[in-house]
């Protein structure tokens, strides 16, 4: 028996092993490693187990199995969050990551699960079409059941360097769980190819791939507005220290005066870039604990002076929902908000973020959870309230932003208002608890929107990575992890509205549609 045949019988022989393994290998394919080889042969290989699995409970196993490993690796981020909070020993950290793996990992046993349903005696080719397309639909539905966590799709692998797409430059026309159903479908053939022992066309295949991932990149547009993208590097354990947020400002406002006069300037702050709470009629008690003189007319009138003449800031804040409870005004909520402010200090248009993080900027099922000692994993004690959804604020000279806070940015189909269309995406974030894997893994995310869309977005973030992506997903510019910097420039001009900002997820269901039908169709002619 050669080397291949002793390894498919090592796999086939371990089946539940072999699942867990695929799964981590699998992950490696994402920032900030970038093993895309790795991920493609154990996303083959784990089709093949899946293919092979004697009985559905067994394919929904293998896939449940491969989903654990799977997200356990690729959202190792999430225990750093642990560490920035009082309420939970830190170490808990690493119990959530699994735990949340256990839920995540239904959506590749699901995969399984309809694969080895819907497979009868298909070809080699009819079965990789169906891989990919049930991969891609459980993919979709991750992205939104109980309300969706989007982090990492696979076809995400595909996704070149800073210079160039990679071969997700074919986003516009697919979207990004059709570029998925894609990448497993080259997965299931690529490994089909070294079972045959087809080793030329495998080389050639690898070698196609290759070149897809290096091609260049056109030469880029330059756009006309110019801007000013602001990373102050506060640290997350400093964030929300009170004793801190003037030093915080004024590390702001030295990153943001202007340095040549002339023309509308736009200033692009982080989320949370701002602690004073910015606009009028709350109870005085609330502007008492920040530090702009108790005044939030003080507070917008020294940001006015800071970005000076001809500008406009969009930065993160925190609004109030002021309630009476009990015959007192009192705080009932809160919006994590993008806020514009005018160099004269007057406030622009509102959007409040609309897909909240759960245990981050709301406790689910809170009369329930809060009694067993489950709190928030970031500082206050208020729930935020989700905001009506993507909108684009018309800035005048400014331009028409469109406004996606921290991780609402990886929802794909769900960032833009496509009655609306912006001239760009601000996505301002605080990575600081994302620990050293989730920054990465976020910029690569935002890439990926910025391509599909055919929209510019312009990245400011607290403590980094924050960037200038154009609309082809080419990182103009970028300010790296924990380091304090500036980005001056012209926004990047928009592409011509694509496939999938006209369409949206429809298009990207539809070609999966088209992979599950042709592979049953085909199946159905070779029978006759």
């Amino acid at each position: 028996m050669d080397r291949i045949g002793r390894i498919a019988s090592w796999f086939h022989a371990r089946p539940k092993l072999s699942a867990l393994l695929c799964g981590a290998f699998s992950a490696t394919g994402f920032p900030p490693l970038n093993l895309w080889p790795i991920a493609l042969l154990a996303m083959g290989v784990f089709a093949w187990i899946a293919l092979e699995a004697p009985d559905r409970r067994s394919a929904f196993l293998r896939g449940w199995l491969f989903g654990l490993a799977h997200f356990t690796l690729a959202n190792n981020w999430i225990a750093t969050a642990f560490t920035y909070q009082a309420e939970m020993p830190a170490w808990l950290g690493w119990f959530a990551v699994p735990l949340a793996a256990l839920y995540l990992a239904l959506y590749p046993a699901l995969a399984a699960l309809a694969f080895r349903v819907l497979l009868g005696r298909m070809g080699p080719g009819a079965a990789a079409c169906l891989f990919g397309g049930v991969w891609a639909v459980t993919e979709w539905l991750r992205s939104w059941v109980l309300t969706g966590y989007a982090w990492d799709p696979f076809g995400l692998i595909f996704l070149g360097t800073f210079d160039r797409p990679g071969l997700a430059a074919i986003l516009p026309w697919m979207g990004t769980y059709a570029l998925s159903a894609l990448a497993a479908l080259i997965a299931f053939l690529t490994v089909a190819l070294l079972r045959e022992r087809r080793f030329v066309p495998f080389a050639l295949a690898f070698a196609l791939l290759a070149a897809g991932m290096h091609w260049p990149a056109p030469p880029p547009e330059e756009g006309t507005l110019r801007f000013t993208l602001v990373q102050p590097d506060i640290r997350q354990e400093d964030l929300d220290d009170p004793t801190k947020f003037e030093e915080q400002f004024a590390r702001l406002a030295r990153l943001s005066v202007p340095r040549e006069p002339g023309g509308p300037r736009l200033v692009l702050w982080p989320e949370s870039g701002v602690p004073d709470y910015l606009r009028d009629d709350y109870p005085q008690r609330y502007y008492d604990q920040m530090t702009a003189a108790g005044n939030p007319a003080y507070a917008r009138w020294r940001i006015g002076r800071v970005i000076g003449e001809g500008a406009t800031l969009l930065t993160g804040a925190v609004d109030l929902e002021i309630g009476n409870v009990d015959g007192r005004e009192r705080a009932t909520g809160a919006y994590n908000a993008i806020t514009p402010i005018m160099a004269d200090g007057t406030l622009g248009e509102r959007y409040a973020k609309a897909h909240l993080v759960p245990f981050g900027e709301y406790l689910p099922l809170r009369d329930w959870l809060a009694p067993l000692g489950l709190t928030r994993l970031v500082a206050g004690t208020l729930d935020f309230i989700p905001g009506p959804g993507p909108r684009t604020i018309d800035l005048g000279p400014w331009g028409r932003a469109g406004a996606q806070i921290c991780y609402e940015i990886v929802f794909s189909g769900q960032v833009t208002d496509r009655a609306d269309r912006p001239d760009y995406i601000f996505n301002p974030s605080n990575d600081g608890w994302f620990g050293t894997w989730g920054p990465p893994q976020h910029l690569a995310q935002a890439r990926m929107r910025a391509i599909e869309e055919g929209l510019p977005v312009l990245r400011s973030t607290t403590t980094g990575i924050s960037a200038v992506i154009d609309a082809r997903g080419v990182v103009r510019d970028h300010i790296g992890m924990r380091v304090p910097g500036r980005i001056d420039g012209t926004v990047p001009p928009a592409a011509p509205e694509t496939w999938f900002a006209r369409w949206g997820n429809w298009l990207a269901m539809g070609w999966a549609g088209l992979l599950i039908a042709g592979s049953l169709v085909a199946t159905r002619l070779r029978r006759g």
